[in-house]
């Protein structure tokens, strides 16, 4: 009979215990489906997602098909609700859809400042100046709003008697003073309808905008009256719409920071996490 060492029975034993102790332990922790402490990591271009039964994707963060890195999320029925990144038109940008797929609420492409949509109205009042005889200019219309949107859009339609007459609209940026962003004649007996795009040049957002728009008759004893269509603001269509920044976000510019309308302190640093022992090692929890 093969001699057995005195100790193998105490070591059977000590084994038995440890894989106990090792199983309560395991069912102690938590379901692989549940996280309860400490972040989790997606990295080298991988993504989640969560889709419904039916294969629709509800949301999704990371990488995208189109290689593109942002996040997603749709509706039930599948239409997209909400979408920050990606690539293309709208790359970058933070957009929330209707469910007819428009975008109702966005930040503006070419203007990292301004708001895309809503577009928001700019309140213009007329004076009792709207139709006058002066020769030299008086305010028919005045007014304002704060700045939301990197364009100005303003529509007007004037009309002067025998002598015809002159119409001129002002900005007043917040750096003050009047800035003539259109000047134009119009003709006797004449409607003369004008649509004015001007962006908002030396203008940081919700900075207060003021406006103006004036006329005259260039003869005495003539007549003009303006009237008002459309005062709002909107986002830019085009890159050359996007306005020249305030000297504050110039200078914060030129020292290669982002400008967010007031100084702001900086994020302390974290400290970088220790590096994990390497090996096996207890586990005390």
């Amino acid at each position: 009979m093969a001699a057995i060492p005195l100790d193998l029975l105490d070591r059977i034993r000590e084994l038995e215990r440890k894989v106990r102790e090792l199983t309560g332990r395991a069912n102690m922790r938590p379901a692989l489906n549940e996280i309860t402490n400490g972040p989790v990591k997606i990295a080298e271009g991988g993504s989640l997602e969560v889709r419904a039964p039916d294969g629709t994707g509800i949301f999704a963060v990371g990488r995208h098909w189109d290689g593109a890195y942002g996040v997603g999320m749709q509706r039930s029925d599948g239409t997209l609700a909400l979408s920050i990144g990606g690539s293309g038109e709208g790359s970058n940008m933070v957009r929330t859809f209707s469910r007819s797929g428009q975008p109702i609420l966005m930040d503006d492409y070419y203007n990292r400042e301004f708001l895309g949509r809503p577009w928001m109205p700019i309140q213009l009042f007329p004076t009792k100046q709207q139709g006058t005889e002066g020769t030299s200019y008086q305010y028919g219309w005045v007014g304002g709003a704060a700045a939301h949107n990197a364009v100005a859009i303003i529509t007007i339609s004037s009309i002067s008697a025998p002598g015809g007459g002159q119409v001129r609209v002002n900005m007043l940026p917040p750096s003050g003073g009047e800035v003539a962003v259109a000047e134009y004649d119009v003709p006797a007996n004449t409607w003369v309808n004008k649509t004015i795009v001007q962006p908002l040049n030396g203008v940081g957002f919700l900075d207060y905008v003021g406006w103006n728009i004036q006329h005259r008759v260039k003869t005495a004893g003539s007549g003009i009256e303006t009237r008002v269509f459309n005062a709002y603001t909107r986002n830019t269509f085009e890159a050359d719409e996007s306005p020249t920044p305030p000297p504050a976000a110039a200078a914060a510019e030129a020292k290669g920071a982002t400008f967010l309308g007031a100084p702001v302190a900086p994020p302390p640093e974290m400290p970088p996490p220790a590096p994990p022992e390497q090996g096996l090692h207890t586990i005390d929890d």
